[in-house]
């Protein structure tokens, strides 16, 4: 089976499933494996935000979206020559990828057949529903099903560490200039490392907010985790922020490895948060995953 994937959370499942090699395109930013964006034909662009601070992104894409023009590009022809029989979407966000329905528009143009699963949770539980969704469309349920029933008890077993300790609260920035609060599955992610995520909406898309707003909440712990930056860039910015959060710690997390992109890693994210909310519980959290900035 020749499978696109146009999400980089949907190329980590492909990989994760074993099925790294049917994968024949992907996005430009399809980076986890590195191999991905290396190897295979890339049939969506954008523009580049490397260099560009929290604010301008913010300018520009709100600028973008005010006058109905898209953040990505899909380059048909190149689809159209990859002759796909499964292409991987969403339908989730704008910001975040290509919608499925304009994918679905170019292959009626182009006469394509292949079918399109898009993929759209708003909880950690249904993340992953959308890996055995993978599975079952690539044909390979069983293998998804035992990737998630080992993704599982990764999440029992920091149950269980955690389990009657007091839950921090604790408040995350999905962005930082504006402030946005989290949303969809990340809250969930607090509650499974044992804490308690406030300023957040859970299931709901993260919305802009004020640092006012947030300190009012009274976290705790502050976790800073834009999407786009990885550790270094969500470091900076946390050390930038810090102030705004009297008493409490402020962390940095690396964001797209482990919080915003709805795969596999969601998991590695709730071990990693554990491991700062829980020190004297958890294993310690890996190399390169977490930065505290106060």
């Amino acid at each position: 089976m020749r499978l696109v994937s146009l999400l980089p959370s949907a190329t980590e499942i492909v990989y994760a499933l074993g099925l790294g090699d049917d994968l024949v395109g992907v996005t430009f930013e399809c980076d986890e494996p590195p191999s991905a964006r290396r190897e295979k034909t890339v049939v969506v662009g954008g523009r580049d935000t490397s260099g560009m601070t929290p604010g301008a992104i913010d300018d520009y894409v709100k600028a973008q979206m005010a006058a109905g023009e898209d953040l990505y590009t899909l380059h048909a022809d190149a689809l159209a020559g990859l002759q796909a029989d499964l292409i991987l979407t969403q339908d989730l966000c704008r910001v975040c990828a290509l919608p499925s329905g304009q994918v679905s528009d170019a292959l009626d143009y182009l006469g394509c057949r292949a079918d399109v699963l898009s993929l759209d949770p708003c909880s950690l539980e249904e993340v992953l529903g959308t890996i055995v969704a993978v599975g079952a469309a690539a044909d390979v349920r069983e293998r998804a099903l035992d990737l998630v029933e080992g993704l599982r008890a990764r999440l029992a077993r920091v149950a269980a560490r955690v389990a009657g300790e007091r839950r921090p609260r604790v408040a995350i920035l999905e962005w930082v200039d504006p402030p946005f609060t989290a949303g969809h599955w990340v809250p969930d992610l607090v509650v499974a490392a044992g804490g308690e995520p406030v300023g957040a909406r859970g299931g709901q898309r993260s919305v802009q907010t004020t640092y006012a707003e947030l300190a009012a909440a009274r976290p705790d712990v502050v976790l800073v985790t834009p999407c786009g930056f990885h550790l270094d860039g969500a470091t900076e910015q946390a050390h930038r922020i810090k102030h705004e959060f009297a008493g409490a710690q402020v962390w940095a997390i690396d964001g797209d490895g482990l919080v915003v992109r709805p795969g596999p890693r969601l998991v590695d994210g709730v071990e990693a948060i554990a491991a700062m909310l829980h020190p004297s519980r958890t294993d310690p959290a890996k190399e390169g995953q977490l930065t505290r900035a106060a």
